[in-house]
């Protein structure tokens, strides 16, 4: 058996998407997962899988979404050796920095560094990022929220054709501590 984290894309924000937590670890349960669990209300469940692979049980996922809910989701499934590499790998000095002010972007592929040679990160200090296996790493030191940078990662061109959700460093790190328990 494996352990997994999903990350569910756009899910409970502003009234859209509503997917209660009880009702995902119930579905996860009945496509055979074990010792599932969730993390806050945001879209992460934590669950044990002896069948399929990341792509595949993302892809297992989001269909069983869609078909239970009526709604599209996306979905990025990452074991535990992969999310500990991501906290292990972090180039900013996280114990360092308030949680807030840190953030990963997790890709359902490798980006690329072409997506990003057009950016000037210069215009863009102190804010910073850093590219990692199939992540980005955001160094917002006002937070996501008043981070210009984070709006200009946003922009549809820069993950065109990919699936791409933001964690703060706080479920990061819970990510890795729920997948190795």
């Amino acid at each position: 058996m494996t352990t997994y984290a999903a990350l569910l894309r756009g899910i409970n924000v502003g009234g859209n998407k509503k997917l209660p937590m009880a009702e995902l670890r119930t579905l996860l349960e009945g496509l055979g997962h074990d010792d599932v669990r969730t993390y806050l209300q945001s879209g992460q469940a934590v669950f044990a899988s002896g069948h399929g692979d990341e792509e595949s049980l993302a892809t297992e996922l989001a269909q069983a979404i869609e078909q239970r809910f009526g709604f599209t989701v996306d979905v990025i499934v990452r074991d535990h050796a992969y999310l500990s590499a991501i906290v292990d790998n972090c180039p900013f000095p996280a114990v360092e920095l308030e949680a807030k002010q840190l953030h990963v972007t997790y890709f359902s592929a490798p980006p690329g560094e072409a997506r990003f040679t057009e950016l000037d990160q210069a215009a863009y200090l102190p804010e910073e990022f850093r590219l990692g296996d199939r992540a980005l790493y955001l160094y917002a030191p006002n937070g996501l929220g008043r981070s210009k940078l984070a709006v200009e990662l946003s922009r549809p061109r820069l993950s065109k054709g990919l699936i791409a959700t933001t964690r703060n460093w706080n479920t990061v790190v819970k990510l890795v501590e729920l997948t190795g328990s």
